[in-house]
């Protein structure tokens, strides 16, 4: 019977993997093409701004959402309460914390930000923060492995936001056209999301708040917001920092090497995204079958990033010169360090997943706090001997850090980190042999 299990298991994982994998596929060709286009286009100053303006939102974004995604997916995935609560009550919570970060993001750009143009760009592409609180459908389709309505609102927003950046390419406009551009996607997003719930599942209208229920989302959310705040900032810090220790051109330099880098990590965030649910019922209804699962889910994560970073380190200077031409050469021995970022995300997202199934994410906040502080103080030191090299290192370390070394030295989490040291060892001889 297990194996029979195991079999409609696997056929569930490889569909939505194809489906996940299909869209991601289409997204990265789409963006690339068109990233490539834009930032030859608009050059390193600019296309340095666009980014500074993007990473300047996403620093609160986590405050926006609560960090509330991976727990909406887990109490879905249970299905102990009914979705319609869960669903509105999230919905709800989110829009309020939206609304309450973009104020707050009004007020740091009063104290913080002089130029005028700066100002109107992050609050044009705050906007996203609103729309993005419909990802609870996102999250919901997530929580019952059907990724094929995701990605079919994905693709349909890409593509969307594709045509529309040609045409402004085409007719010349200005940087301020691209970053409202930017956030339009999201609108495109978040209509693909409520036509595919529509189709599906039925109104959103059915949609119920419960007060329990939004205290008890909240409860279980806020070890994840501290966690993911000090995520956001070492993760984004450096464009801002290089920004404002530099100038918007090494910001463009860094943005192209980490775009890449960014798109370069699909895979391993796909697999984490599709097995995750089935983890959450193995952990409920089989616990030796779940730490087998476990295992054979890091070897993956682990193994295929570490493929993933050489193809991109060999690869970097030529993609670099062909891509993006002689303005953004700077950013070759970039992308050559940051191509290991993806094994250092793999190791920090596996371990993320599987610290919210056990329901030991009280703990998370640590790692991550560490890792705050780690990437702020190395960039102080590292970019004013650097530049945007010593960026790069700090990047890399911070993640190392966060996703393995810290699970030393947290009680809770030594298990995490001989598991992984197990997969980093032993690993890629299970993934061969499948014997996992």
């Amino acid at each position: 019977m297990s194996r029979f299990n195991l079999t409609s298991n696997q056929k569930k994982i490889f569909k939505n993997v194809y489906w996940a994998v299909l869209g991601k596929i289409i997204n990265i060709l789409s963006g690339l093409f068109v990233g490539i286009l834009v930032a030859r286009y608009l050059g390193p100053k600019d296309y340095g701004l666009m980014n500074y303006v993007i990473s300047y939102v996403t620093l609160f974004s986590i405050l926006a959402n609560f960090g509330m995604d991976n727990i909406e997916i887990r109490e879905l995935s249970k299905q102990k309460v009914v979705k319609e609560v869960i669903l509105g009550t999230a919905f709800r919570l989110r829009l309020f914390f939206s609304i309450i970060t973009i104020l707050l993001i009004s007020v740091t750009l009063f104290f913080f930000e002089s130029d005028p143009f700066t100002v109107l760009m992050v609050l044009i592409y705050s906007s996203s923060l609103i729309l993005s609180t419909l990802n609870v459908i996102r999250n919901y389709f997530t929580s019952i492995v059907l990724n094929e309505y995701v990605v079919k609102t994905e693709i349909t927003r890409t593509l969307t936001g594709a045509v529309i950046k040609i045409v402004l390419l085409y007719y010349h406009f200005s940087l301020g056209w691209f970053i409202a551009a930017s956030a339009f996607d999201f609108l495109f997003m978040a209509s693909g999301y409520l036509f595919s719930y529509k189709i599906k599942v039925g109104s959103v209208l059915d949609w119920k708040y419960d007060r329990e229920i939004a205290k008890h989302l909240i409860r279980e959310s806020f070890p994840l917001l501290l966690s993911g705040t000090a995520i956001i900032i070492y993760q984004k810090i450096d464009q801002v920092m290089i920004r404002n220790m530099i100038d918007n051109d090494a910001v463009g330099q860094f943005a192209v090497a980490s775009n890449i880098t960014e798109l370069a990590i699909f895979i391993p965030m796909v697999i984490a995204q599709t097995v995750t649910p089935l983890l959450v019922k193995a952990h409920q209804e089989n616990l030796e079958l779940y730490k087998k699962k476990r295992q054979q889910f890091i070897d993956m994560m682990i193994w295929i990033s570490i493929g993933m970073s050489i193809i991109m380190f060999v690869a970097a200077n030529p993609a670099i010169k062909v891509l993006f031409g002689v303005k953004y050469l700077d950013a070759i021995p970039v992308l050559q360090i940051m191509a290991w970022k993806t094994v250092s995300v793999a190791l920090f997202v596996s371990s993320g997943q599987i610290i919210i199934i056990e329901n030991i994410q009280k703990f998370a906040v640590l790692r991550n706090i560490f890792g705050c502080f780690i990437s702020i103080i190395l960039n102080l030191v590292l970019i004013p001997k650097y530049g945007i090299i010593g960026s790069a290192v700090a990047t890399i370390f911070t993640m190392s850090f966060t996703g393995y070394f810290s699970h030393i030295f947290i009680r809770p989490y030594k298990f995490l980190f001989q598991m992984q040291s197990n997969s980093l060892v032993f690993g890629l001889m299970r993934v061969v042999r499948h014997k996992l």
